[in-house]
């Protein structure tokens, strides 16, 4: 495991860079639909998606400071560099970022923040403006919630 990591607050031009290859595959014929796991406890919401083996993922702008927990293994595009995580990783993840993931493994990715948010729609719109077009929303979208004790 590296601890040592972090995601950083992105450059404009590393944030176009993604935006561009979003657009890109949006127009590719197939699209995966993934699975969210949702659970709300002790104040923090916890977002974990499923990616599988094979997959590229363009994720939505992040506008707060979070914490990433990747499991499995992945090159994410961070600020221009591929950085590759193989194993469990827990990383600082700093606001002002959107990041590209490429899945080489079956992959837990999960991201948690701090947050009086009562409902899913709620966090989700405190942790990005994207929220809207979210793979969470899409219609046929596979979403489990987990509550809390």
């Amino acid at each position: 495991m590296d601890v040592s990591t972090s995601i950083v607050t992105m450059s404009h031009e590393a944030l176009e860079k993604v935006y561009r290859l979003e657009e890109e595959m949006l127009d590719l014929p197939t699209q995966v639909l993934l699975e969210t796991i949702h659970l709300f406890h002790a104040g923090v919401y916890h977002r974990t998606v499923f990616i599988p083996a094979g997959t590229l993922v363009a994720g939505a702008f992040v506008k707060i400071d979070t914490t990433v927990i990747v499991h499995g293994d992945v090159t994410v595009f961070v600020d221009g560099e591929p950085l590759l995580l193989t194993g469990h990783n827990v990383l600082s993840a700093y606001a002002g970022r959107k990041q590209a993931v490429l899945a080489h493994t079956d992959t837990y990715y999960t991201m948690s923040f701090a947050t009086d948010a009562k409902t899913l729609e709620e966090a989700e719109a405190e942790f990005t403006d994207e929220h809207e077009n979210l793979g969470s929303r899409r219609e046929g979208s596979v979403n489990k919630m987990i509550t809390g004790g």
